[in-house]
């Protein structure tokens, strides 16, 4: 029997806070963990110099009087009509052997207003020395009662809905390699991070909701580094996390960070994928792609691994599944479509200007959108990769997209964009 279009990734949700409206965006690639959601008819065109489409543009904190901001990888998102993102950066007179100011900012989902603005402590990991990754690449989740942010410095932390810290934890042991990258999952009363990097003593962290305390810790000696988010799904009725790691993909179980499952391949910067039951990952730095048929038990390499490319041009993007196809955006500027049940080849587009480093999303009325706030594209889904609209609002970042009630929120450099009908 052919499977919907959505069925896998839709039945995660349930393992999202129940807490959470079904417009939200509460996390890393949306409600599904895997860029797909439940929007129709979300705006084609939008920008240019009358700014069409565009409904509100607000400053992100650091990006004036001479303040120097951090990277700022994080991609927004969006709880209970508010749009919510973190920012890192240097005031005017700080140096950067200093720690950023880490801010957890709120605005208005209808217009754009600043809400609340808060401060998190930074944590004891300075990257003064090496600020390639910065401080600022996990992306916030969110409950609907609190909003889990975590920092480079090695901080996690809590707020509620106004912006009051509720609770703050120093994530020890820390010196990642380059950047903490994984952002917070939410699996019923905890929040799951992946801290692989630290040489020797990479693991599975599961904080208490309520607390930050930790509730269990799951030791993973075989793995290296990533910077990879996990994606939580469910698969034959039981809740399972899905794992790169820099060896390997795992089906892990969220309960105790016990991999059920694993096959061999490179994990490092992109999140792996679920589609008709088969999991695709890659490095996302350029080599091997492997998709295994999830499940089963140990070691699947060879008994479930249904096909490998040898090379995946680098991406730090994560892939998509949209039915029976895989989509991947690659350097220099590539779109790459593979079919999910046997790897071979659809097409390869080329779009100049796409972010390779944003992640693209899937509407259910056939559309992919791979937006960013600098240069974006909407294609068609399907065979071809029909291209639909171009558009550009100037100010490019590697930050994904948000969606919620029929609109995008675009983080760029300086401004946090709405895109919306008018």
């Amino acid at each position: 029997m052919k499977r919907s279009l959505f069925a896998v990734p839709l039945a995660s949700l349930v393992l999202f806070a129940m807490s959470a409206a079904g417009a939200d965006w509460p996390g890393w690639r949306g409600p599904t963990g895997q860029g797909t959601c439940t929007e129709k008819g979300l705006p084609l065109e939008w920008g240019g110099k009358a700014g069409k489409n565009v409904l509100w543009k607000a400053a992100l904190p650091g990006t004036e009087d001479k303040a120097r901001p951090d990277q700022n990888q994080s991609s927004p998102i969006v709880s209970k009509g508010r749009a919510i993102v973190t920012v890192s950066y240097w005031p005017p007179a700080a140096s950067l052997k200093d720690f950023p100011e880490h801010h957890v900012v709120c605005y208005r989902a209808r217009d754009g207003k600043v809400l609340w603005d808060t401060k998190v402590a930074p944590g004891p990991w300075s990257r003064a020395e090496d600020l390639r990754g910065g401080y600022t690449v996990p992306t916030p989740a969110a409950d609907g009662e609190r909003i889990y942010v975590v920092f480079g410095s090695s901080v996690i932390a809590a707020l509620d809905c106004e912006g009051k810290r509720l609770w703050r934890k120093e994530i020890v042991p820390f010196r990642f390699d380059v950047c903490m990258g994984s952002s917070p999952v939410l699996y019923r009363d905890t929040v799951l991070l992946q801290c692989d990097g630290v040489e020797g003593k990479a693991r599975l962290v599961a904080f208490d909701r309520k607390s930050g305390d930790v509730r269990w810790e799951r030791k993973r000696p075989t793995v290296g580094f990533s910077h990879s988010t996990p994606v939580l799904v469910t698969r034959a009725g039981k809740a399972e996390l899905l794992v790169a790691a820099s060896n390997a993909v795992q089906g892990i179980d969220p309960d105790n960070g016990e991999p059920r499952w694993w096959c061999r391949t490179s994990g490092d910067t992109a999140s792996p994928v679920l589609g008709g039951g088969i999991v695709y990952c890659d490095g996302g730095r350029g080599g091997m792609g492997v998709a295994v048929e999830a499940g089963g038990k140990g070691d699947v390499t060879a008994t479930r691994q249904k096909w490998k490319l040898d090379r995946v041009p680098e991406g730090f993007s994560s892939p998509l599944v949209v039915g029976e196809r895989l989509y991947r955006l690659c350097n220099p500027d590539l779109l790459k479509c593979w079919k999910l049940a046997d790897g071979s080849e659809v097409f390869t587009k080329r779009l100049p200007g796409v972010s390779t480093a944003s992640s693209p999303i899937a509407t259910p009325d056939g559309r992919i959108y791979l937006a960013s706030a600098g240069k974006s594209f909407v294609i068609k889904a399907g065979a071809t990769g029909e291209l639909l609209a171009t558009n550009d609002l100037g100010d490019p970042s590697p930050a994904s997209p948000a969606v919620a009630d029929g609109r995008l929120y675009l983080k760029g450099r300086r401004f946090l964009y709405c895109v919306g009908r008018k």
